[in-house]
């Protein structure tokens, strides 16, 4: 059964000597908002720490495969839903009615559908366009980062040329020395009950995927990366009893020592007088 509640959460992690989420644009340096300073990372960065989780707990179970990962292209898993349907292939006009079976089929057996939503339209076998209940907006850090590039040495070359000018080379690094980020977002029961049945079972996988994202995702390039804080407002209602900024602002963090080098070098304030009809949880 899906979900009957709104709710909106707040995210708050930490880098240390590492590179959160690199920007293709600018030579995979940390993501900087070059009129302010503050770093940022995107929702798609953290979407895709919460499919890696979720794929590594739920590897082979019915109902938790993960449609955006790099093993198939995207049309061919929408080829498959309209075999296993028994749906007639290749169309000219497409029966909207094959389109919804096969796009309720979609989020049936994959997880990211049901929570993040897909667009599904492409191919000759479309499976539509779905709007995920789940969105995450972009983390931004509580502080302007500083973006160090370190230089580093590589002891093993790549060709015989080469190697003609020495064993070694020098290369370089992009980190942040520490950041801690804050992210928002939103779950909307309403989708989940119209379009993609996102349940309860599938909401606690969705915490436990947020509390451990990084713990399964650690590499030399992002350095130490920890989830701190994650906080949760539950609505009585589908359609929610506040708004959701009014709730955010509930959760006030502030730089207490600067330059920021650790996560006790802030304080963060949570206003726990809710409105009527709202919960606050405290996941970590």
């Amino acid at each position: 059964m899906a979900i009957n509640n709104r709710y909106d959460f707040v995210m708050l992690f930490d880098v240390e000597n590492g590179n959160p989420n690199g920007d293709p644009d600018a030579g995979n340096t940390p993501r900087v908002d070059a009129e302010t300073g503050f770093g940022y990372i995107t929702d798609v960065c953290i979407k895709r720490k919460i499919r890696n989780y979720v794929e590594l707990c739920k590897e082979g179970e019915p109902g938790f495969n993960i449609l955006i990962k790099p093993d198939k292209a995207l049309n061919t898993k929408f080829s498959a839903a309209y075999d296993a349907l028994d749906l007639e292939h290749n169309q000219k006009g497409k029966n909207s009615e094959d389109v919804r079976k096969a796009r309720d089929f979609m989020c049936k057996n994959y997880f990211d559908v049901r929570a993040f939503g897909a667009v599904m339209s492409t191919g000759d076998d479309p499976c539509g366009i779905v709007r995920g209940p789940v969105q995450i907006n972009f983390a931004r850090s509580l502080s302007p980062v500083n973006i160090q590039d370190v230089t580093i040495t590589r002891q093993a070359r790549t060709s015989e040329d080469r190697m003609e000018t020495g064993e070694t080379e020098m290369g370089r690094k992009s980190i942040i020395p520490y950041a801690l980020y804050r992210a928002e977002g939103y779950i909307s029961a309403s989708l989940a009950n119209k379009v993609t049945g996102l349940t309860e079972d599938d909401l606690k996988l969705l915490w436990n995927a947020i509390i451990n994202m990084f713990e399964n995702d650690h590499s030399a390039a992002r350095g130490k990366m920890c989830m701190r804080k994650l906080y949760v407002f539950k609505h009585e209602s589908e359609i929610g009893n506040c708004p959701s900024h009014l709730l955010f602002n509930k959760i006030s963090v502030k730089e207490i020592s600067a330059p920021p080098r650790k996560f006790s070098d802030y304080k963060i304030t949570v206003n726990e007088d809710m409105p009527k009809g709202v919960e606050f949880m405290s996941k970590i």
